[in-house]
């Protein structure tokens, strides 16, 4: 985790923003040795659905024809 003021981060704002994208580490702020602002990146890791799912493969039935028309079952809006 690295820590910042914000004195410092005003000066070199766009440097830490980078590397907080490009690491994924974590960014605290600090105003007089007080920690004021966490900055994180919102990059998402992808999950395979294979990984998620996966142990469901084969034991899931179907009843009733999932393709079947259901715009009856549904009421004018």
């Amino acid at each position: 985790m690295l820590t910042v003021s914000k004195s410092e981060l005003k000066a070199k704002m766009l440097e830490y923003f980078r590397r907080v994208e490009q690491s994924g580490e974590e960014l605290i702020v600090t105003d007089n040795r007080v920690p004021v602002l966490k900055v994180t990146s919102l990059k998402v890791k992808r999950v395979d659905p294979r990984d998620v799912f996966g142990g469901y493969r084969g034991k899931i039935r179907y009843h009733e024809d999932i393709l079947a028309d259901t715009s009856g079952e549904w009421s004018e809006i």
